[in-house]
């Protein structure tokens, strides 16, 4: 245990990692052998988006069950250069010939409303959206990075052509996706050796994948996009009922967004804009509990935990209501993260009784002027990045096409199956995500950049750890472990380190409160030290994170003061 920190109630919880300093870079991924690849980069003098998508290839090779180039996701880039930010948007969308009824619904009602029959939109081919994620990585490698894709690439290939060891958190989510990784011999001959999850500790080799990302190494995206990798895969789908065409793969582009941004104190939040919903739900909880005192109610008291639970509530009706692809819904982002709205809607929260909330009306507030991954990178210069990926479910849709080693998203499921509402499935359609790769500035500079997987759990997890460091005065590594909750009008999760006696003052306020084994996933950030100038790095129990930094640097030039021992 490497620290114990206690709320204002005097509950105390304990840290199970250790952070990282250091003076020149950081790179927190949920690796260490991911870390490394991206500190590599910083050590051959790349700059953090060279070290941010090593970090990323990386990990499809040593976290395949999370991250992968047929996935997407989004990047949150502060140049510090320029003091701009570059906001990504690689999320995947539907092909061309899915349709809003494709997945016959089991239920209208939660918590059974995203199931579909025969788990159609979750496991295998016709759950698979046309991804965003390689095309996304290297164009902000071209863009912006130094080092270039041949280079940022080479310790994933090292990586799966000679094997890594299985870490118990992998084996364990084998484990549990035992069943449907069987139904797919691509994707059983590499994760169940001999029909079982390897044993911690085993080398797991990736030959095909290795074959894969050399070719990438090469000749670039355009071989997954339009060359010979995608053909294996378009066949691959034709065969076995896929909808993704050559024609999705040719015509897929990422776009590039402008973030959302508001103050939250004295301090502004940067983040996702649509087509994901993180940012802008961070941004209108955050609103709604600064008109509290967060800080004197304590972090997880009864009185805390319940504005966190009843603005998240108001924050998940004005999602379902609203929240899509502004390329073909109409999405009143400036309206949800307005003060104005939120000083309305707040007055909604009862502080002695857990609420019933429905969508609210931003339109007349406007002003006019689960399983994924992340990683967070800064380095000397300035730059940071803050950037969450998936393949969304343990392994995407279970399914790794025959030869190349690449394992398929199911990101379908992230789509209402149920036709008619804002999330609903078109031809084309981007599906909403929550994802939050966030950069919290102070006096304009970075402060904090951070996130985590977690489905709609990630947003409510991002914005406490926000409020931890901001609200509560943690350290980054005490933020990112910290207990979190998570609701969105059902059941009231909690962690486990939320007191019993805080469970039954919830309880008694009307909320149906559940504790599970851990709220989101495996958060991970860096936050600078205004003071000091150096850079803390931080990641969770939650997954295998590993903060790894960079100090030192070129020998003193010779001159003035400069002492020789001979």
């Amino acid at each position: 245990m490497s620290h114990s920190w206690k709320d204002n109630a005097g509950s105390p919880f304990d840290t199970y990692k250790q952070g990282a300093v250091a003076s020149r870079g950081m790179v927190s991924s949920n690796h260490p052998m991911a870390s490394a690849a991206g500190l590599e980069m910083l050590a051959m003098g790349g700059n953090a988006i060279d070290a941010a998508i090593a970090t990323a290839f990386a990990l499809t090779v040593v976290e395949p069950m999370m991250i992968g180039i047929f996935g997407a996701g989004f990047i949150n880039f502060y140049n510090g250069n320029t003091g701009q930010f570059v906001n990504i948007d690689n999320y995947a969308i539907a092909p061309k010939s899915a349709t809003a009824d494709m997945f016959g619904t089991v239920s209208d009602d939660w918590p059974d409303y995203m199931e579909t029959v025969d788990r159609a939109n979750d496991v295998g081919y016709r759950a698979v959206g046309v991804p965003g994620a390689l095309m996304g990585w290297c164009h902000a490698e071209e863009k912006h990075g130094r080092l270039g894709l041949e280079t940022i690439i080479q310790p994933a290939i090292r990586y799966a052509e000679h094997g890594f060891p299985a870490s118990q958190y992998l084996v364990d989510i084998i484990g549990t996706t035992q069943s449907d990784l069987a139904k797919f011999p691509a994707s059983a001959e590499i994760f169940l050796p001999g029909g079982s999850p390897p044993t911690v500790g085993a080398l797991i080799v990736r030959t095909d994948y290795a074959r894969t990302l050399k070719a990438i190494a090469h000749k670039g995206p355009d071989i997954l996009y339009h060359g010979g990798i995608g053909e294996m895969v378009v066949d691959d789908m034709a065969a076995n009922g896929g909808l993704v065409t050559g024609d999705d793969l040719e015509t897929y582009q990422i776009q590039l967004r402008e973030p959302v941004r508001q103050s939250y104190r004295e301090y502004e939040i940067v983040s996702t804009a649509p087509t994901s919903s993180g940012g802008t739900h961070i941004i209108q909880v955050l609103n709604l509990l600064e008109g509290f005192d967060m800080r004197e109610s304590g972090f997880g008291t009864v009185e805390n935990v319940h504005l966190i639970a009843e603005a998240l509530k108001i924050s998940f009706a004005d999602r379902f209501e609203y929240m899509g692809d502004p390329a073909f819904v109409e999405v009143p982002v400036d309206a949800l993260i307005s003060k104005k709205y939120a000083t309305i809607r707040r007055q909604e929260i009862n502080p002695s009784h857990a609420g019933d909330f429905r969508p609210g009306n931003p339109s007349a507030y406007v002003s006019e002027s689960r399983d994924t991954t992340h990683l967070t990178v800064a380095d000397d210069e300035g730059n940071v990045v803050s950037m969450t990926q998936t393949i969304h479910a343990a392994f995407g849709s279970k399914v790794t096409v025959p030869g190349t080693g690449i394992i398929l998203n199911n990101t379908m499921n992230i789509f209402d199956p149920h036709p008619g509402n804002a999330n609903s499935i078109e031809p084309g359609k981007r599906m909403l995500s929550s994802m939050s790769p966030t950069i919290v500035l102070k006096d304009d500079k970075p402060f904090i950049a951070l996130g985590t997987p977690g489905a709609t759990r990630i947003f409510p997890s991002v914005l406490q750890a926000i409020m931890n460091v901001i609200d509560h005065g943690m350290t980054l590594q005490e933020a990112v472990e910290a207990p979190r909750i998570w609701s969105q009008g059902q059941a009231l999760e909690v962690e486990g380190g939320i007191s019993p006696d805080v469970r039954v003052g919830l309880e008694a306020l009307g909320h149906n409160v559940q504790v599970v084994a851990k709220v989101a996933g495996g958060m991970n950030g860096i936050m600078y030290d205004p003071a000091s100038g150096l850079i803390h790095g931080a990641a969770c129990w939650r997954a295998d994170g590993t903060p790894v930094g960079m100090s030192g640097g070129p020998a003193r030039p010779s001159g003035a003061n400069a002492m020789f021992i001979v």
